[in-house]
């Protein structure tokens, strides 16, 4: 089932950009190589003044007590209209598709998407997500074509 079959993945219709920045806990994902064993992993947006978004990834490797990891791509909004489609920059000149296909009204979880459908995050503002709500986000990841059985859960150990 690739993305020809399920055609375009598609956008929310609108992120407001102040109340998305912040601190997200990924509860779940298609790990790219960089984020295998990840343990506490934090994704966290900051605003700039030029309108770009300042990103800070961190996590521990292997377990809590593990090395810490910490990753600063840039976003870039690309549609000004949703502000759901962005494009990150890990690596200039690279810039990676970066869509927010799910946004809860209160902004308490979000799921990332990318084109392809290689990769996939499931985010939240706490570090623990209800298991309905997360069971219905894989429903709905399986409907657009994701190979949900590659999602794995990330361990978090804040205590």
């Amino acid at each position: 089932m690739g993305e020809k079959e399920f055609g375009e993945l598609k956008t929310v219709d609108f992120v407001d950009l102040e109340r998305f920045m912040g601190d997200w806990y990924v509860i779940a994902n298609i790990p790219t190589f960089i984020e295998k064993g990840a343990v506490n992993a934090v994704e966290s947006y900051e605003l700039d003044s030029r309108g770009r978004i300042n990103t800070t990834f961190t996590f521990r490797k292997g377990s809590s007590t593990g090395p810490e990891k910490k990753y600063n791509p840039t976003g870039f909004i690309y549609n000004d209209k949703t502000n759901a489609e962005w494009r990150m920059q890990f690596l200039w000149p690279f810039k990676a598709p970066f869509l927010i296909i799910d946004l809860d009204d209160d902004y308490s979880y979000t799921v990332i998407g990318i084109p392809s459908r290689k990769y996939v995050w499931i985010m939240a503002r706490d570090h623990v997500l209800d298991q309905n709500i997360y069971d219905n986000i894989i429903s709905k990841l399986e409907k657009v074509g994701y190979d949900v059985s590659q999602i794995q859960k990330i361990e978090h150990n804040w205590d």
